[in-house]
Formats: structure tokens, sequence, C-alpha cells
């Protein structure tokens, strides 16, 4: 939280976010656990307060905003809890997609609305049978006239049920090879003919996180919504990955900052042997080694964050933090749970959702397996 990114303005901004949460989120937020979603009513008490796409254009209603307020706003939501990811998802994972590769006027048919939270997006890639190999999609798109028909599944969609915007990675080229060439990009809107959700999908974690399976039968699109070129897609989602992992290290780095906090002071109030457990070495020296550990994150993750809106390529530090920062949180929960005892492992112990929340963080936006692939190859091994 301290890294020279941040500048007065953007510290005004976080109390204002921090006000906002504590009144719309706070109070809610067991109840959305509870009832496995998040209310649309808070994505649009989010616009209305300008905290959805900040960074967009003035022209499309955004404030122009740097990345800094993208990072402010990804650790307050993480500090509330991870079932909110979906927001920084929409923010500054998809909706950068739609800046960047669409046609002015696509950008002015759905970019104001992602600012308003009347539309919801979400990215379709996995599928149930591809997982991190996305060169290996089976979901096609047949272009027909002035549209085309898009068969497929796909699945672990995050905002699935909500969605109203949907970019979805498919095949316009069976043919070419390599296979990753035949790749492209379509946005598909709420309410297309032949599309169809699946079953919301009951995770380990991230509870109120509306996750979904996708479902493609002759569904027909416009050809007005292919994303950029066709071929391209493959590109475009590589282009577009540093930012995505940089934003999944943030949310591990605030989980693991909260989970110390909240152990810090669970030890010095709880008694066992007639003082704190704050007294024992054991419980020290497992807190000073966690807290190293934090610190490390943080000080990595502050460099990566400062490179990151100088426009610098940091793709191989990125998925070093991606797969360090996310292993570090698994550890972190572990440790903190542990040191909580048999409370720990009750629902009504914040620490509980903790430790079941953060271990998806090592799977998504590429497993940490892949990101060790990544690092592997730009060392030239």
């Amino acid at each position: 939280m301290s890294g020279s990114y941040l500048k007065a303005e953007h510290l005004i901004f976080r109390e204002a976010l921090r006000k906002f949460l504590a009144v719309e989120a706070v109070p809610h937020y067991d109840q959305w656990e509870r009832e496995r979603i998040i209310p649309r009513e808070f994505w649009l008490k989010l616009g209305e307060q300008g905290f959805l796409c900040p960074w967009l254009d003035e022209a499309y209603g955004g404030l122009n905003a740097d990345f800094a307020y993208s990072v402010v706003l990804n650790e307050e939501l993480e500090r509330v809890g991870t079932s909110l990811v979906g927001v920084g998802l929409h923010n500054d994972i998809v909706v950068p997609y739609l800046d960047a590769y669409g046609t002015e006027e696509q950008k002015q048919r759905w970019l104001p609305r992602c600012i308003t939270g009347e539309t919801i997006t979400a990215i379709a890639m996995t599928e149930p049978g591809t997982g991190s190999d996305l060169a290996a999609i089976k979901t096609t798109a047949v272009r027909d006239g002035d549209s085309y028909i898009l068969n497929g599944e796909k699945t672990f969609i995050t905002n699935g049920i909500h969605a109203d915007l949907i970019v979805v990675a498919c095949k316009t080229d069976t043919a070419v090879k390599p296979s990753y060439k035949g790749v492209s990009l379509l946005v598909v809107e709420r309410g297309t003919p032949g599309f169809s959700r699946g079953k919301k999908l009951d995770k380990v974690g991230l509870h109120a996180q509306d996750t979904a399976e996708l479902i493609f039968q002759d569904a027909r699109v416009p050809a007005a919504n292919l994303l950029g070129e066709e071929g391209k897609g493959f590109y475009y989602l590589m282009d577009k990955l540093q930012q995505e992992r940089l934003i999944v290290g943030i949310s591990a780095q605030v989980a693991a900052e909260e989970m110390l906090r909240m152990t810090i002071d669970y030890v010095k109030n709880r008694k066992a042997f007639g003082q704190a457990i704050s007294q024992f070495q054991n419980t020290q020296f497992t807190i000073a080694e966690l807290a190293t550990e934090v610190e490390i994150g943080r000080t990595f993750l502050d460099d990566l964050i400062d490179k990151h809106m100088a426009g610098q390529n940091v793709v191989t530090q990125v998925s070093m933090a991606k797969m360090w920062l996310t292993e570090m949180a698994k550890r972190v929960a572990g440790s903190c749970m542990q040191l909580h005892g048999g409370y720990g492992y009750m629902e009504e112990y914040p620490i509980a959702r903790r430790y079941r929340d953060v271990p998806v963080a090592a799977i998504y936006a590429g497993t940490n397996q892949i990101m060790k692939t990544i690092i592997a190859k730009n060392l030239g091994l």
C-alpha cells in the first residue's frame, strides 16, 4: 500500500471507496456468500460512485484515471472478501479488451454501460477439456452472411450468471497451422439466440462469486461483434495477460496481509496455559516468518506496478509474482489457520473463509505450473 505510484488523489479515492464499501458491501457480504451471488444493485451502486472502469476515456463516461486507481480498487475489494474478484475482472481484465481492440462504433455501443454497471462483462476462454491450453479450444465460429454461427461450451466463467457481454475465444479457422492462428474473439450479448447458461458452479470458496458454464448451440452472433481481426485472438489474449496476472497478484498479496493482520490480533487476545498465545516462541517465530514473506511480496509487487504503469514489458516478472504471491498466500492461510486453533476451522472466523478462497488464485489466469513454463522459456531454457 506504500508504492511510489500512490499520490494524494489516490489516497483520497481509497478513503472514499473504503467508506462506500463499509456501508454497501461489508454488512451484506455474509448474506451474499450464503445466497451464492452478489446482487446487480451493488454493481449499479459501484457505477454511480465512479468505481467501475475509472481508467476509461471521458468520451465514454470514464475518468481517464491511471492504473493506480485500479490498484486501489482491487486492494479494497479484496480486503472485504475475495468473492468480489468479478468486479476487478470486469474493470481491469475484460473491458480493456473492448477498449483496446474494439472499433469506435463498438466502444460507443458498449463502454458507457460498462461504466454505469448496467452491463457486466465476462471473458470465456476455458473449456471443459482444455484448461490452460488455449490453442486447443474446440469452440468454433463459422461465418454465415453477416453473422457467425457459434458452437461450443465454456466453463469456470467468472461473472458467468450476471454477464451481459462475454468476450468468447473461438476458432474461426480450424485448418490453419499452428492452431493458435485460428483463434478469434467474438463478443456475445445477453439474449443472443442459441446462447444459454449452464449451472452456477458450486465452488470450494468464492461462494458469492457467480461462476458458470456457458453453452453455445448454433448461436447467431453479428459479424459486427468480432473484436479486432479474425485470427488475431490469441495475440490479443497474450498481450493482456500481463495485467490480468498482476491483478491476481495484487489480490493474493492483500489476502495475505489481511490474514496476517487478523491472526496477530487473534493471538494477542487468545489465552492458553496462562498467557496470550502471542507470548509463545513458536507463535512469534511463525508470525515473524510470515510477516517477512508478506513484506517481500509487497516490495516486489509495488515495483512491478510501477514498471507496468511505465509501460514496461515485465511479463517474466509478473509471471514470477503471480506464482510466488499466490503460493505465499496459501502458506500464510495454512499457518494462520493453525494459529487460530480449532476456532480457525469455524465459519464465524474470517480466517476459515480466507483459507477456502485463497487456493484458486494459484489456478486461474494460468496455473502456477504455466507460470513456471513461461519463466523458464523467457530465461532461455
